[in-house]
């Protein structure tokens, strides 16, 4: 009961096993949980509070790539929790706080969609950028240091980008890479099947019927062809 209910105390938890016929008092039943809570899994407290915000919850991260050239540009995003959206993605080879606040103001237009801002250690997410994310009314949650598990959304984007986008291209410069990830965002919200969406995508892909048993599926190109979608064609 107490791993199921985490807010529960010991009288809650008292009463519901009175009522399973367990004859315990409510003294050890406190007892054994004051030793659970102190041998507690911070870990999963934290996963418990993505879980039950996750419609609240925007998480930003930087990432580094290289050009052509061996010269490193950096890409700054903004992604949501619920729908796995990208809010906002820029491109710099000189990332600063200012800058980052910035980008802030553009993902976050209008303040009261989101509750929780979710970031790690980079020197750049300062005071600066703290104040800024306060006066939209956004609470910050800072991760632990080395913990890129805790902003696993934003960790797993950046994974699927390079799988499926970098790995392949090259880019020549920063306004190459602003438009390879700008395609790349496209193809994430409209078209990419997502496990954590029960195999849907951010913008939700309807389930299409079969229009004839003639018809033969359509293959549609994405990304320069690393990646397709697939349609049956559209009734006569």
């Amino acid at each position: 009961m107490a791993v199921e209910n985490a807010g529960w105390g010991a009288p809650k938890i008292h009463g519901e096993l009175l009522k399973l016929g367990f004859q315990i008092s409510e003294r050890t039943v406190a007892r054994y949980l004051r030793r659970r809570r102190r041998r507690g899994d911070p870990g999963q407290r934290w996963l418990t509070f993505l879980a039950n915000h996750r419609e609240a919850i925007a998480a930003m991260d930087f990432f580094a790539v290289p050009t052509v050239t061996f010269k490193f540009l950096y890409c700054f995003f903004v992604i949501e929790h619920g729908r796995r959206r990208i809010l906002h993605f820029n491109v710099t080879t000189r990332p600063t706080s200012e800058w980052v606040v910035q980008q802030l103001r553009e993902a976050f237009p209008e303040s009261g969609q989101y509750r929780y801002a979710i970031f790690d250690h980079d020197a750049k997410f300062n005071g600066d950028v703290i104040a800024f994310l306060k006066a939209t009314g956004l609470k910050p949650k800072r991760t632990s240091i080395q913990a890129p598990w805790q902003n696993g959304t934003a960790e797993r984007w950046v994974g699927s980008c390079r799988r499926e986008l970098l790995d392949h291209v090259i880019p020549l410069n920063e306004p190459h890479l602003r438009r390879l990830i700008g395609e790349y965002v496209k193809y994430h919200h409209e078209d990419r099947i997502h496990d954590s969406l029960d195999k849907d995508a951010p913008n939700r892909r309807p389930v299409e019927s079969r229009p004839s048993a003639s018809a033969t599926v359509i293959s549609s190109s994405r990304l320069g062809g690393l990646h397709h979608r697939y349609r049956w064609p559209a009734a006569a």
